[in-house]
């Protein structure tokens, strides 16, 4: 693969035959991980360590009147029981909310809930002993008296004067509420030859990690320090957050992040029970080790997605879109999550509807409103979902009025590709996208024309499959624009420290983090490939705040273009002055000489000086033998923050090819497409197998997964049996393409790609299932498209 990049310099380190750049290499933990031997937080042990089991209100809404835990005291093994009156004395409460998302408000929220449950798991009381089933055994006899309270469930009437105030200090339901009109919106409907509109809901999901959350605190009384081992994405941001509420310094907080096992968003926030561990650990003096059983995650893990939106598009009989509008609401459970806040969903659904788009005639509300039920945040692709759902949707929708292929209205108002740069009808800047570039890849790819045909001679047969589309904008590399701007202390720099150790090899400290996605190859591959030195020879150390330079982790699909180039600048410092080194041993000038194959060579061709392993004997052991004047700095550290554009914007297209059973109402799914432009791509494999992995989480969206909550806010599928997850039977084949559009505000031009397969599934699916069903004159809105969804929309039950 061609690496694209307008740098001379870039191309000159980067795209020679010993580059790791655009290649396919073996991850460099995949040995240790294969062979089962990963460090998850489940398998640490300390000494003198012990177990928490948190006592979760069975109520969605209920005041706590009294706490007898008598009996469970008396359990073996039981070393505590804590409340939240008593844990309040040990870590502040806190409040989910962002300066410029102006008007969003919560209440302060504890870690162990002091007079009032707000939802079905909220945690009441922590049970503490020297094993978890000692704790879960002691838990049983803690009698909570509850008084329970009217619980607000359904966000339609969230807001209504009769509805009780979850917090009647906030004075009604209403967190966030935004508002924005651009353009000429009243007149470009009434210009329009054809309004469609529909009212779109989506369920709510989670994510199911594999590796559910854990953490183990450990204080030291006598260094005054605080240890936490935890799975996590920001663990600088877990550093802070820590330190603020337990009254210490930054410094006298560590957090390690070893493996992890998944996390897409869950575990990017701070969670109740996990403030709750730390403090835990300060008041008993003692590690304290937390690990979610499945139950505990379905319910307390954040949710996403939630949300109920009427959209309506107006469109010219010549396929020209002319307006978009959208009234947005969604609920949020009893609190804005912290310290990201449950405002930035519904705020990037108003950012992003209509993105790919020429129009600019749009107007958007949204409304957050608190509810009774888990906390919703964000999750993969935060808003994207929703976003393009009811962009393509509406878009088809148009098509249909009017008689047009949903390509070619497609192709009619995508954003020109040589129309960059431009912003969106929101206000989004946009560098450089490739719409039409990757729709005629998809055309291609997809062999669309023969679908087509295909499906009009199945139908004579009555079986009915359709074609969805759906074009996606993605948001990655985010700047302080994100959360800094906000007053959130989430940095949107990362740092990489590079240093040429003794025997000549590579040690590499990044601060972004690995939760499976390749962070640690991707370093390894441009440190590697900037240095002349072979993967083999580069050690790359992440997720441990007293190892690694200040920096955000990884979210958002950062990693890659922001930690990425924070490695490459690094590594050419160090190429600097190891050929700086390497030209006073040689009595050379440094521009004679260059680095390949983990040796010094020279420039001209290619023939061998010295090994960077003798290289490195020197420097360390025999400096004397140096020429006066030289002091060799073997270690460079560089930090990159984005500046020119507030987000590196991806796009792409994804297509869905599928069978509906009108039956069943059952969904085959046949086959699906997905191009995608990333940038520079740093290693297609994990590119496609990020993009793959993310299509499956759409997919599950689209189908399958779904939190349901009764009257009462019980959550009732809270387990693997009856919240369905897609399995690999499941899934179709997923074909992977990619334009290139590198970024050049970056030498490395990458984008993000972690996001780009969830941002756009669901709605090709939900597209083509109603193109599937365009012969009975359904059309659905709502998704997970489950069979009964189906059957109704058909009329059958």
């Amino acid at each position: 693969m061609t690496v694209a990049s307008a740098n001379p310099e870039i191309l000159s380190v980067l795209d020679r035959p010993n580059s790791y750049i655009g290649k396919v290499v073996p991850r460099p933990n995949l040995e240790r991980l294969m062979q089962g031997r990963g460090l998850y937080v489940s398998d640490m042990e300390l000494p003198r360590m012990a177990h928490v089991a948190f006592l979760r209100s069975p109520h969605a809404h209920a005041k706590i009147i009294g706490i007898d835990a008598a009996a469970a005291k008396r359990m073996p093994g039981v070393i505590a029981i804590v409340t939240g009156e008593q844990l309040a004395a040990v870590i502040t409460p806190w409040v989910g909310v962002l300066s410029h998302l102006k008007g969003l408000k919560s209440a302060p929220q504890h870690a162990i809930a002091i007079d009032r449950a707000c939802w079905q798991g909220e945690a009441v009381a922590a049970i503490v002993a020297t094993s978890r089933a000692a704790a879960e055994d002691a838990a049983e006899l803690v009698a909570v008296e509850y008084e329970e309270l009217d619980a607000v469930t359904d966000m339609r009437t969230a807001l209504d004067p009769e509805t009780p105030v979850i917090h009647p200090a906030l004075g009604d339901n209403l967190a966030f509420e935004r508002s924005l009109d651009a353009g000429a919106v009243d007149a470009a409907f009434a210009s329009s030859d054809a309004v469609a509109e529909a009212d779109f809901i989506f369920g709510r999901p989670t994510g199911v990690t594999l590796e559910p959350r854990a953490v183990v605190a450990d204080w030291n009384a006598a260094e005054a320090r605080l240890t936490i081992y935890q799975g996590t994405q920001a663990p600088h941001m877990v550093q802070n957050i820590a330190a603020l509420h337990l009254g210490l310094e930054d410094s006298q907080v560590r957090v390690v992040c070893k493996d992890v096992g998944g996390s897409f968003g869950i575990k990017v926030h701070i969670y109740a029970d996990e403030m709750a561990v730390y403090a835990l650990s300060k008041l008993l003096r003692r590690p304290i080790k937390f690990v979610a059983d499945r139950v505990e995650s379905f319910n307390t893990d954040i949710h996403a997605r939630d949300h109920r939106c009427k959209g309506r598009i107006g469109v010219k009989r010549d396929g020209t879109i002319t307006a978009f509008e959208i009234d947005d609401l969604t609920g949020i459970g009893p609190f804005s999550m912290y310290p990201r806040t449950s405002a930035i969903e519904a705020n990037q659904v108003v950012n992003l509807v209509g993105g790919p788009y020429a129009t600019k005639n749009y107007r958007a509300r949204a409304r957050v409103v608190f509810q009774n039920k888990n906390v919703m945040c964000q999750y993969r692709a935060v808003g994207h979902p929703i976003a393009c759902s009811v962009t393509e949707g509406l878009v088809d929708l148009a098509a249909l009025k009017i008689g047009m292929d949903p390509v070619e209205i497609r192709r009619r108002n995508l954003i020109a590709d040589d129309g960059y740069p431009c912003a969106s009808a929101s206000g989004l800047r946009f560098e450089k996208l490739s719409h039409h570039g990757a729709m005629d890849k998809l055309m291609e790819m997809m062999d669309y024309d023969t679908l087509r045909a295909e499906q009009a001679a199945l139908r004579k047969r009555n079986i009915h499959r359709g074609i969805g589309i759906a074009s996606f904008i993605e948001v990655t590399n985010p700047s302080a624009a994100f959360y800094g701007v906000g007053g959130a202390r989430i940095s949107s720099q990362d740092g990489v420290a590079v240093r040429l150790d003794a025997t000549g090899s590579v040690i590499c400290q990044t601060s972004i983090t690995e939760q499976g996605q390749g962070s640690e190859s991707l370093t390894a591959q441009i440190v590697g490939s900037v240095l002349g030195v072979s993967m083999a020879r580069v050690r790359v150390i992440l997720g441990d705040t007293d190892n690694t330079p200040y920096g955000g982790g990884t979210w958002a699909s950062r990693g890659a273009g922001i930690g990425g180039e924070a490695a490459l600048q690094a590594a050419k410092i160090l190429r600097r002055n190891i050929l700086d080194v390497a030209a006073a041993i040689l009595q050379s000038a440094p521009a004679e000489l260059d680095i390949v194959d983990n040796a010094i060579v020279n420039a001209g061709d290619g023939s061998p000086r010295i090994e960077l392993r003798e290289l490195a004997r020197i420097v360390y052991f025999r400096p004397d033998t140096l020429p006066p004047g030289i002091q060799p700095e073997l270690m460079a550290t560089r930090h990159f923050v984005p500046r020119e554009y507030p987000f590196a914007f991806t796009n792409g297209v994804q297509a869905s090819w599928l069978e509906v059973d009108t039956d069943t109402g059952f969904v085959k799914l046949l086959r699906h497409w997905v191009v995608e432009d990333c940038g520079t791509i740093i290693n297609p494999q994990l590119v496609d197998e990020q993009i793959r992995g993310g299509v499956v989480q759409g997919l599950g969206a689209a189908l399958f997964e779904k939190c349901i909550y009764d009257e009462r806010g019980q959550l009732t599928n809270a387990n693997m049996a009856d919240y369905l997850v897609p399995m690999s039977g499941e899934m179709p084949d997923i074909d992977v393409g990619h334009v290139v559009s590198p970024t050049s505000e970056t030498e490395l031009g990458a984008k993000g790609a972690g996001e780009a397969g969830t941002a756009a599934a669901a709605a090709a699916v939900a597209n083509a299932v109603n193109d599937a069903l365009k012969p009975f004159g359904a059309i659905i809105a709502e998704i997970p498209l489950t069979p009964q969804v189906i059957l109704t929309a058909l009329g059958r039950i």
